[in-house]
């Protein structure tokens, strides 16, 4: 994921064709969030206003009979062909009158709802029945959003060569391998697609399931003419140097290899079933909500990177002068809370992954240690609440576990995480023997509560927004409501912070420009696009390399039975981390799903048990090579150059892998804490 000077020409095409399309898709995403609950308080409105107004939300038929009293008798009197010429008189007249009352009570009560619907409630019930249908038609095409974001993020990530690998291509040759790769995959794609919509032909598929199918055939088509049009401009960024293999092999971005690899077991173990990559990577619309959740959890993380927030938090910590090993304990530990609000690890350290890491530095930290705190800083919130990811645990697995159940556990775990972490930093900073200065408490207090001071206008529009959807649409936050009401949310603190940025910068001298609302909403939206991309295709490709494990039988050489749940998690255990080192979070929970809790679940272990088990192994897993997802996203964040640096320094064996080491000790107790602790308790 490499991002290069863009002209102005390509900045408007980029606005234009991806982040105006994709703001668009995204707002759609947000209302529909809300559309359900203001329908439901524009319907209390109307009955509140307007007794049974359920009667009123359409002008009523008029009824087809006469009510003349004559009319009516002699339509009732009158025999038909099939009536009983015998029949009593005094009977037709009884009916007849019955007739004639009924149709007066149908025309009484069509007279009395036509009076009632008077101009205001026509204006009213328009604007209701719009929402209505807005609704109906949001929930009809979640399948459709999610693929126009997928896809525009996509082709965005594409073109700006955005998608994650394990080294970003610095030189020409590293370049080729990266989109010759993914003009392979991306033609594998394009191929399946077009094989199954043959199979949707044959069998006369057509509407819903065919439009989608061209989405993704277009898509995948304009992606590989970005692969292509990349290969024959070389940006000049990057330098002419020939490089190695082996730096062009770790260029090759994670969702090319993916794609790769399914496409060869399928052709070669499965008789050349082109359909199969296609198939499984639909998979994820069955889950369309959720995926269209991860878009906006990352979209409202560029708008956090886009504001002064983080900055403002480091202003408030600064004037205690913490030491920098206890500064990583505590940003670690209050990165918990906006981790678990922007749904996963990786998604706050895309955010704010290098601010922390440069006021770490700049606090006095080493750089390896800045490093491991920054990889870390979103680690431990993933089991706090709203966190997206155990939403997906408990969508999967709603016979065994529920989010209430995850979330009460994941406040243990995460304590557990940040004491052990920060008894790791008392005991760097001991080891360190470099004592800090011990700042005046009174001018410390002072000068951090002014600081605090900036940040209260951020929390009262946060509380504002709140309040507004908690009694204005009787909305709680919560895992469910959270991906739409904090897009909402960081649009207006975006928008209070470019306002108070702008105010202070015509104040400044010489004075300065700042972005405007626009243009941070733009940008925010534009690098969202990017990343939205290459981890939507990181996760969808993850999920067919799950199904190809599944269809391969791999997890069958495994035994199903241990005799003891300490034996069966301790190789759970290894599993967990292995499927964190190598896979997505999303798609690694979907394969966990289906072969290895079920496992766990025969020999005696917990579902709530082993689903911590399980996040925590993640979270160990996304710090450790070879993919090690969290640690990528550092190095992108900070830079190549820095992350050089990084790799450069140090003297001794601890200080030059103090970046590895320290997450892989304090994960890995917490781990093991987890994973056998309560299983003495059985």
């Amino acid at each position: 994921m490499t991002a290069h000077p863009q002209s102005a020409a390509a900045r408007w095409l980029r606005f234009f064709a991806s982040t105006l399309p994709l703001f668009g898709v995204l707002v759609t995403a947000v209302l529909l969030g809300a559309g359900e609950k203001i329908h439901t308080v524009l319907l209390q409105h109307g009955e509140s206003r307007w007794e049974q107004y359920a009667l009123l939300r359409v002008d009523p038929t008029k009824p087809d009979c006469d009510p003349k009293p004559a009319v009516a008798a002699e339509a009732a009197a009158a025999p038909s062909d099939e009536e009983d010429l015998f029949a009593d008189p005094e009977s037709s007249d009884a009916a007849a009158e019955a007739a004639t009352k009924e149709c007066k009570e149908r025309h009484a009560a069509y007279d009395g709802l036509m009076a009632r619907i008077t101009d205001e409630v026509r204006s009213f019930r328009e604007k209701e029945l719009l929402v209505a249908h807005f609704v109906e038609w949001g929930i009809g095409h979640a399948r459709h959003l999610l693929v126009l974001i997928l896809l525009l993020g996509g082709i965005t990530a594409t073109f700006g060569r955005h998608h994650i690998g394990l080294r970003n291509a610095l030189t020409v040759n590293e370049d080729r391998a990266a989109q010759l790769s993914q003009l392979l995959a991306n033609s594998a794609l394009l191929a399946s697609f077009f094989s199954l919509k043959r199979i949707y032909a044959d069998t006369g598929e057509s509407g819903e399931g065919a439009l989608l199918l061209w989405f993704w055939i277009v898509g995948f088509g304009v992606m590989s003419f970005g692969n292509l049009w990349n290969l024959v401009r070389p940006h000049q960024s990057l330098s002419r140097d020939p490089g190695s293999f082996q730096n062009a092999a770790l260029s090759v971005p994670l969702y090319a290899s993916m794609t790769l690899i399914c496409t060869t077991y399928f052709l070669w173990k499965e008789d050349g079933h082109w359909p199969g990559v296609a198939i499984y990577l639909e998979a994820l619309l069955d889950n369309a909500l959720l995926y269209i959740q991860v878009a906006l959890y990352l979209w409202v993380g560029m708008m956090l990177k886009h504001t002064r927030l983080a900055a403002l938090v480091f202003d408030v910590l600064r004037p205690w002068a913490l030491p920098p090993q206890i500064l990583a304990v505590v940003v670690v530990t209050l990165a918990a809370v906006p981790t678990a609000f922007t749904g996963a690890s990786g998604i706050f350290v895309i955010a704010t992954g290098g601010i922390v890491y440069h006021e770490l530095v700049r606090a006095g930290a080493h750089r390896q240690l800045a490093f491991a705190a920054t990889a870390m800083s979103g680690s431990l919130g993933v089991v706090l609440k709203p966190c997206l990811l155990v939403v997906i645990v408990a969508a999967m697995n709603y016979k065994v576990v529920t989010t209430d159940q995850l979330f009460d556990m994941g406040r243990y775990v995460f304590a557990l995480s940040a004491l052990t972490f920060a008894v790791a930093g008392v005991v760097l900073y001991l080891r360190s023997g470099v004592r800090t200065p011990r700042p005046n408490l009174r001018v410390a207090a002072r000068e951090s509560l002014h600081a605090a001071s900036r940040l209260l206008p951020y929390f009262g529009i946060g509380a504002l927004v709140w309040a507004v959807y908690r009694f204005g649409l009787d909305t709680r936050m919560d895992e469910h409501s959270a991906p739409a009401i904090l897009p909402v949310m960081m649009v207006a603190i975006v928008m209070y912070d470019r306002l108070a940025a702008a105010a202070r910068a015509r104040k400044a001298s010489p004075p300065a420009v700042e972005p405007g609302i626009a243009r941070s909403l733009g940008d925010s939206t534009a690098e969202a696009a990017g990343h939205i991309g290459g981890l939507l295709s990181l996760m969808g490709l993850s999920i067919c390399v799950g199904a190809v494990i599944e269809r391969s039988e791999v997890m069958s050489f495994f035994p199903q039975e241990f005799g003891s749940p300490f034996a069966a998690m301790a190789l759970l255990v290894v599993i967990k981390v292995i499927l964190g080192m190598v896979m997505d979070p999303y798609g690694a929970v979907i394969l966990v799903s289906q072969t290895l809790a079920p496992i766990a679940y025969a020999n005696g272990i917990s579902p709530v048990h082993f689903w911590m088990m399980v996040l925590t192994a993640f979270e160990l897993g996304y710090l450790l090579p070879p993919v090690a997802l969290n640690r990528i996203l550092t190095r992108q964040v900070i830079g190549e150059a820095e992350y050089q640096r990084m790799k450069s320094e140090g003297t001794t064996f601890w200080t030059r892998n103090e970046g590895t080491l320290v997450p892989l000790i304090v994960m890995t107790f917490v781990l093991s804490v987890v994973s056998f602790g309560p299983l003495w308790f059985y």
